[in-house]
């Protein structure tokens, strides 16, 4: 069973009957299908269906090279779509040992971080794999994610010029790391400066503060799975959306984290707290991504 599965509301999905019962369920009443060929000449195809808004679950599989109406499952997972555009910088993409699926990385620089994430559109990039048209240029990422846990906190109160003042100081911060990329010697001491300092800082600090009254939105990396992360971020849009198969009850929200904003669902069961736009979230996430190719 997919441990994720329960964040998009099948948290009582328990035996290997109801599940193969779900899964041909999606194969025969899907929301949308795709299909190609592979470079052994394999006919791949994948089957997608919602369960609620943008949230479902996808079917990936091969077709019988003797019987072409005979769908073969190889694996499955859990998705939410993302809306709106996360990152316009670019991707690349490796493809998994053990099965035909795909991770992303993308290197932005507001992040600090490369973003590893699990790749949704696998169709569309073995297609312009396999006609030569990589690499694309001008594709942009849609970053959506699924998580079993979270906590609900009070944001950092700040007035309007404290709101412009960090915002300044995030755009020329992105500036410096462009320039440092580039091999700006003054711009990579500048950037040494300003962590030493900010060390400084927050050392003294978190003696007699909470660290989350000074830190208001962090990723890192969580665990040895690549693609987990653990967020902190202020949720800018929240909506309840019901499982249309089961009746379990989602959290689907929009969270801006390190600058970077991407949506994200959560079983209501699994949330600590009562989530609101202007709050924040605290929690363990699986991080998919959908590339936007260039039409």
């Amino acid at each position: 069973m997919h441990k994720y599965l329960r964040a998009i509301g099948f948290s009582k999905f328990e035996s290997r009957r109801k599940l193969k019962e779900l899964l041909t369920s999606v194969v025969i009443n899907a929301t949308s299908r795709a299909y190609t060929t592979s470079e052994e000449d394999i006919m791949l195809g994948e089957f997608c269906r919602d369960f609620a808004f943008n949230m479902g679950i996808a079917v990936c599989g091969e077709f019988d090279e003797e019987n072409d109406d005979k769908f073969i499952y190889d694996y499955y997972y859990p998705y939410l779509r993302g809306t709106g555009i996360t990152t316009t910088e670019d991707v690349s993409v490796e493809r998994h040992a053990e099965k035909e699926s795909y991770a992303g990385v993308c290197d932005d620089i507001k992040v600090g971080v490369s973003l590893i994430f699990y790749l949704q559109n696998r169709i569309p990039y073995i297609k312009a794999q396999n006609q030569g048209r990589l690499p694309i240029r001008g594709t942009t990422l849609t970053l959506s994610a699924l998580s079993l846990k979270g906590t609900i906190m009070m944001p950092i109160q700040k007035d309007e010029y404290q709101k412009r003042k960090i915002q300044k100081e995030s755009r020329n911060r992105t500036n410096l790391i462009a320039a440092a990329r580039r091999g700006d010697e003054d711009a990579l001491e500048t950037l040494t400066l300003e962590d030493m300092d900010m060390y400084s800082t927050i050392s003294k600090k978190i003696q007699k503060e909470d660290i989350f009254s000074l830190v208001d939105t962090y990723c890192m990396p969580y665990g040895v799975e690549c693609d987990q992360y653990s967020i902190l971020g202020e949720i800018t849009e929240c909506r309840t959306v019901k499982n249309t198969f089961t009746g379990e009850e989602v959290y689907q929200m929009t969270v801006y984290c390190n600058e970077l904003t991407f949506d994200l669902c959560i079983n209501t069961a699994d949330l600590y707290g009562e989530p609101q736009a202007g709050r924040r979230f605290k929690g363990i996430i699986w991080l998919q991504g959908f590339i936007n190719f260039p039409e």
